[in-house]
């Protein structure tokens, strides 16, 4: 059961930031937060209902600006990747990958984004900032981002299916345009950056982030997934099946997989078994995805730096014991092929939240239909 309301959710930001909040159709909703770099904060099938985002409150009461991540929380934040490696955001030259070194750069952890305009289903917000890689490049960013609510015909024409009757949904979009207004073109040679959607959600004590991809041969196509970012995940906390993988989202143990572009789909999702609510992510994920590049966050110097993965979901936990964690919380993300852009050229990617309730046998056949697995009898 959520801890909060998304109405509680909204007055106690409303408490310390301005909200903005879109209404859709049923009195679906969603809240963006401007000042806290244009994140979609919650959203909620109906303003007296469950709040899907996870919301750090002990952070954001504390209004504070911590130097290495303003970790406010919400279910799409803006980033850009790669995280680490010789072309990494994350971490200065010559220091070691681990969480004592590392810094989420400043353009896009704190100060707000400029509202450029908004209604009643949409709001459009704009930011200038500059980083620097691993390797000293220097990138001059422009940002459009536009978050807008999905309805339900268009929903069930983005995802393919058809939507029982029974059904209640909420779904947004984000669409984030990054433009290169610096004064060189951004090349291979220096490294290049990737927009990098991240969805923090509540963690889930009975449920499973659900990640399909294309099947086939390991060596056509390569390893179904990398599940050892931060080491490897045990065996009962991550299936792998021959067309898609399980990840236990119960905020208690540090894990990360990742997908990449020959096998990604241009979907994912979770299933929370106490509530049987199913979470889904679309991006625009290209036709031509295995030829492009795509920039690598393994934590350490990288023999193919354009070689890494589509989508990933993250688990939160401790480091080691003792360390304490971000969260707990679990993340759903999706990334753009790499900005090799000339001066004054622009790519955009749109990544697509939705959260469906109903019936537990109608749920599942919505997921079995997007995902590819029916999670309701998935042990």
């Amino acid at each position: 059961m959520a801890e909060n309301t998304y109405a509680q959710d909204c007055s106690f930001l409303n408490q310390h930031t301005e909200v903005l909040e879109l209404i859709g159709e049923g009195e679906a909703r969603v809240a963006v937060a401007p000042q806290f770099q244009g994140r979609v904060m919650t959203s909620t099938l109906e303003g007296g209902a469950e709040s899907f985002g996870w919301i750090n409150r002990r952070f954001i009461s504390a209004a504070r600006t911590d130097p290495v991540f303003n970790n406010y929380g919400g279910e799409d934040r803006f980033w850009l990747g790669p995280e680490a490696g010789q072309f990494g955001l994350w971490f200065a030259r010559g220091q070691p990958f681990d969480m004592a070194h590392w810094k989420t750069p400043a353009g896009f952890s704190a100060g707000a984004f400029s509202v450029a305009s908004k209604g009643k289903t949409s709001v459009a917000m704009e930011r200038e900032f500059e980083v620097a890689n691993y390797s000293g490049t220097t990138f001059r960013c422009g940002l459009k981002r536009v978050i807008s609510l999905i309805p339900r015909d268009r929903a069930a024409k983005s995802l393919g299916v058809a939507l029982d009757g029974q059904i209640r949904m909420v779904g947004f979009e984000s669409a984030n345009t990054l433009t290169n207004v610096g004064a060189n073109d951004w090349t291979r040679a220096g490294g290049l950056v990737s927009i990098w959607i991240l969805g923090m959600f509540k963690p889930l004590p009975r449920g499973w982030v659900i990640v399909p991809f294309r099947p086939g041969s390991e060596k056509t196509f390569g390893p179904r997934a990398t599940t050892d970012y931060f080491g490897p995940i045990p065996a009962d906390r991550c299936r792998v099946a021959d067309d898609h993988l399980l990840l236990t989202c119960d905020g208690k143990r540090r894990g990360k997989i990742g997908v990449s572009p020959a096998r990604a789909r241009d979907v994912l999702g979770s299933f929370d078994a106490s509530s049987s609510i199913l979470t889904v992510v679309q991006f625009n994920l290209p036709a031509d995805a295995a030829r492009r590049p795509w920039v690598n966050s393994l934590w350490k110097i990288q023999d193919a730096p354009f070689a890494g993965d589509v989508v990933n979901s993250y688990n939160d936990g401790e480091e080691k014991p003792g360390a304490g964690q971000l969260g707990p919380f679990y993340e759903l993300e999706t990334s753009s092929p790499a900005a090799e852009l000339a001066k004054g050229q622009k790519i955009t990617h749109v990544h697509r939240t939705f959260h469906f309730a109903g019936p537990r046998e109608a749920i599942g056949q919505l997921a079995k239909a997007i995902l590819g697995v029916d999670p309701t009898i998935t042990g």
